[in-house]
């Protein structure tokens, strides 16, 4: 793929895209927010197990 390929697909990609409005980037910033938790909440739940297991 050449330069030239390249960025014709970026300025086809750029005019396609749309800013999304305001409740569909809340919802984007609930759902990473609930995600981070959930891998956060999880590592706490493995931590705290391996603790218990080896109290050392």
């Amino acid at each position: 793929m050449g330069i030239r390929s390249f960025l014709a697909q970026c300025a086809r990609t750029l005019k396609l895209a749309t800013k999304p409005g305001k409740t569909e980037l809340w919802l984007s910033i609930k759902i990473s927010f609930l995600g981070i938790g959930a891998v956060g909440l999880i590592g706490f739940v493995i931590r705290l197990l391996a603790s218990f297991i080896n109290p050392g």
